[in-house]
């Protein structure tokens, strides 16, 4: 696509797109895709040389197409972001992840298996727990799939007190109280409804369950946005397990990166281009537009890409260095920086190329073909487990046993292994980027990576044996690969103070920056967060374009 015509009140000399997009992860993509098919002139920016930054995957091991991050897709499904793009036509394919959770046996109960069918799960629930839990859990999913709708649906707007409260103004019927007449009813189902949403994950699960098996399974899944589940406001992480019975997760045929793929299948359909190696130096004021500098990846050459409006889709803190690289105000800046919270990283990756699939024990005999493992591999039996880890990573300290989930998505899509071979994929919370006493990832790496192999190996017996091939990502590798400072895969932590209207500062929670208009902020740091959502790019995309074309609403 030509870059659009100079503007009349402002001559430039030089070429000018509509928009620059800085940072080709997901979410600058799909802000790029939405840009492009409005008809406009659209470049993206990358330093690396892969493009997707999380939601990449590249060749690990020979014949292997191994993930760099993510690996499973939760919340981009229940969005309107593969059908308004068309990504399909871009030749992304999603196989649903059913069971799409189970956490394994322990020495007196049975596995649980989630399965999208909801009378399964419970069936599951009640030979592990008993009848009790699993008649709490329909009623969990009952009442928490409103909730965790809405909250979804807040995550695809921009994150304003007005739009917050509108969509959360309808749950008071998700809730009861004892107090009556219509006003005070209706103050009552509200104030209920507040507390639960406000409460900690672990409060929620032991107001509703008895079995610890099922709690820390629950526990555990909703703590894959990084924050312990003893902390205030993490009940809707929890929560978000009901909406899982209406969409589950999916695998992208050929692994994560294959929504990257499609992303720039469809930008470039729509005329606009993804440049890798050039990463950004600056943002500059250019006349009544913006100028990104850019240079090789080795520091040598520059270049200069002029656009009317930009979206910073790479780090916040990584966006604040190029505007104040740009001029921008640096006490600003640093008034900014210092009100971010970065956290100390979240976790870690290690990645196995086995000649077998993990074998766990008691599974039932009426599972799919694959087995459990299209599953979330939730390897833990009780939250004990999750505060030991949490405790130590907080000290920066290695967990004695780490908190894993395993992922072995070969078994459904074996397009990603050589025949005869499979991949598993573990994640494992919590350890820091910045350890105790001064001591060196690189010093520590096999260490860690050996503890987490060993707590697959404790409920899958025979995996090491198996494992011809590993590569593990500590927080240092995930900072230096794909730019996650600190460590963190989220960006910002992901506490109720660092979410909705104060993410990532509250000067900066509608996406836009102050004193520097036409620059849109996208990506994990962005509302809504970290995880592969592309809300923060549908977003940006709104407020460039405006809201015409854009339907609300999550799917499911």
């Amino acid at each position: 696509m030509t870059p659009a015509a100079p503007d009349r009140r402002h001559t430039p000399t030089h070429q000018v797109w509509d928009t620059v997009v800085v940072g080709a992860g997901h979410n600058g993509l799909v802000a790029a895709a939405y840009v492009a098919r409005a008809g406009r002139s659209v470049r993206v920016l990358e330093r690396d040389t892969v493009p997707g930054g999380a939601v990449s995957t590249v060749e690990r091991f020979p014949g292997h197409r191994v993930d760099r991050g993510s690996s499973a897709h939760l919340m981009i499904r229940h969005s309107p972001i593969p059908d308004e793009l068309s990504l399909a036509d871009g030749g992304l394919r999603y196989l649903d992840c059913d069971p799409w959770a189970f956490a394994p046996a322990t020495e007196s109960a049975p596995p649980i298996v989630f399965r999208t069918d909801l009378d399964a799960t419970c069936a599951s629930i009640e030979r592990a727990c008993g009848p009790a839990d699993a008649d709490a859990y329909r009623r969990f999913v009952d009442v928490w799939r409103p909730r965790a709708r809405a909250v979804m649906n807040a995550f695809y707007e921009p994150a304003t007190p007005g739009r917050f409260l509108r969509v959360f103004a309808g749950l008071g019927t998700t809730a009861s109280t004892a107090r009556t007449g219509q006003i005070g009813r209706r103050a009552g189902e509200l104030t209920s409804v507040t507390q639960d949403l406000m409460s900690s994950g672990d409060a929620l699960l032991d107001r509703w369950f008895r079995s610890e098996h099922l709690k820390a399974a629950l526990a555990w899944f909703g703590a894959q946005s990084g924050p312990p589940m003893n902390a205030p406001a993490t009940a809707p992480m929890v929560g978000f397990a009901a909406l899982m019975h209406d969409i589950p997760p999916g695998r992208a045929v050929g692994g994560s990166g294959a929504l990257t793929t499609a992303l720039i299948d469809r930008i470039e359909a729509a005329g606009g281009e993804v440049h890798t190696g050039s990463p950004a130096t600056a943002l500059t004021r250019c006349g009544d537009h913006w100028r990104v500098t850019t240079g090789e990846p080795d520091g040598t050459g520059s270049g200069t890409h002029c656009a009317r409006s930009i979206v910073a889709a790479c780090h916040i803190l990584t966006t604040l260095d190029l505007l104040a690289a740009g001029g921008h105000d640096r006490d600003m800046v640093d008034a900014w920086r210092s009100a971010i919270i970065v956290g100390n990283g979240i976790g870690m990756a290690v990645r196995l190329g086995t000649s077998a699939l993990p074998t766990y024990r008691d599974l039932p005999g009426d599972l799919p073909a694959h087995g459990v493992h299209s599953a979330l591999g939730l390897l833990v039996t009780d939250r004990a487990q999750l505060r030991r880890s949490h405790a130590a990573a907080e000290v920066g300290e290695l967990p004695d046993r780490p908190a894993c989930i395993a992922m072995s998505f070969s078994a459904l899509d074996p397009t990603i292994s050589p025949p005869g071979t499979h991949q598993v994929s573990l994640w494992a919370q919590w350890h820091p980027r910045r350890l105790s006493e001064g001591r060196d990832w690189a010093d520590l790496a096999t260490e860690a990576g050996d503890a987490v192999r060993a707590e697959l190996e404790r409920h899958a017996p025979g995996i090491t044996a198996a494992t011809d091939h590993v590569h593990v990502q500590t927080p240092a590798d995930l900072e230096s690969e794909l730019g996650l400072i600190g460590g963190n895969i989220m960006h910002v932590e992901m506490t109720i103070d660092q979410m909705f209207m104060f993410r990532p500062h509250p000067d900066l929670a509608d996406a836009r920056i102050p004193g520097a208009d036409g620059v849109v902020l996208a990506g994990a740091s962005a509302h809504p967060g970290g995880g592969v959502t592309g809300a923060s790019g549908r977003v940006a995309a709104q407020r460039i374009l405006g809201r015409r074309g854009f339907r609300s609403a999550t799917r499911g």
